[in-house]
């Protein structure tokens, strides 16, 4: 019997646009090897320009769809994104509070990219108090990691080192802060970990607005860490997969352009047709 792909179980929202949320998450997965297992947290009415509605579980729906999977499956890393109460947050880190030695990539999904809000204060206070004591990596954008990090004390806007150093006190492993919305000429993401900077990487800034970004690169991320690879190594792969997604990206609506998560088989594809055509003509 062939050996069985890792498993991943992910915490997140329907996107029925399929460009972010549970389904980015599943595509992702799925497509690094990964076997994805899905727990609802919310029902968003949402297409590719935004979200104009969400519908948080029950809590208790929340924990018995993680349960009854929990206990079937060996699960090798969680991944959470969007989440849709205070009482979803506690009740997932509840549940995770279990497994303390699955590894846990938190995606702190506080905004869309249009500028829907996604969480309240209550809950960016629940997260930092719950899940990031919990948490293996967090994968925040530049605006996401100052939200979470800044306190009403602080009289400047803080840069993300301290960024980065404050999220770290608050009890996770790494950081990973992307640069996406910072003015930059590229797109800089920087690891950090108690010890400082582990990694910064700089990325081709592509033009055009995505939806699903964040989604895809936590996911990929968990899928490189299922997979076995080190953090460090396993972020540098999912940002090259993110990357390789986003520059392969389609504009099916009318809004931003969704991630092409499956763009290695349209690749192999595309080359086995140009190999048909080759044998065909006699080259």
């Amino acid at each position: 019997m062939l050996q069985p792909p890792p498993i991943v179980l992910s915490f997140s929202a329907n996107d029925s646009s399929g460009g972010a949320g549970i389904q980015a998450d599943i595509l992702t997965l799925a497509s690094m090897g990964c076997h994805p297992l899905s727990v609802i947290t919310a029902i968003t009415v949402q297409d590719t320009a935004g979200v104009d509605d969400i519908m948080a579980l029950d809590p208790r729906w929340v924990t018995d769809q993680a349960r009854a999977v929990l206990e079937d499956m060996p699960v090798h890393v969680f991944k959470i994104g969007m989440l849709g109460s205070v009482e979803i947050i506690a009740a997932i880190a509840e549940v995770i509070s279990d497994y303390p030695d699955i590894p846990l990539v938190l995606d702190p999904v506080l905004n869309s990219a249009r500028g829907d809000e996604f969480a309240s204060e209550d809950m960016v206070t629940a997260m930092r108090e719950l899940l990031l004591p919990q948490a293996t990596i967090i994968t925040p954008n530049s605006m996401e990691a100052r939200r979470l990090a800044q306190d009403e004390d602080d009289d400047e806007v803080l840069d993300l080192d301290q960024c980065g150093g404050r999220l770290l006190h608050m009890g996770c492993d790494y950081v990973l802060i992307t640069g996406t919305h910072e003015n930059s000429p590229q797109v800089i993401n920087t690891l950090y970990a108690a010890a400082g900077i582990v990694r910064s990487d700089a990325w081709q800034r592509l033009t055009g607005s995505y939806h699903g970004s964040g989604c895809t690169l936590a996911s990929a991320i968990a899928a490189t860490l299922a997979n076995g690879l080190p953090v460090a190594e396993g972020v540098y792969e999912a940002q090259e997969y993110t990357w390789q997604a986003l520059k392969a990206g389609f504009h099916p609506g009318m809004g931003q352009y969704l991630p092409d998560r499956l763009f290695w088989a349209r690749n192999e594809h595309d080359a086995e047709e140009g190999d048909k055509l080759d044998v065909a003509s006699g080259n």
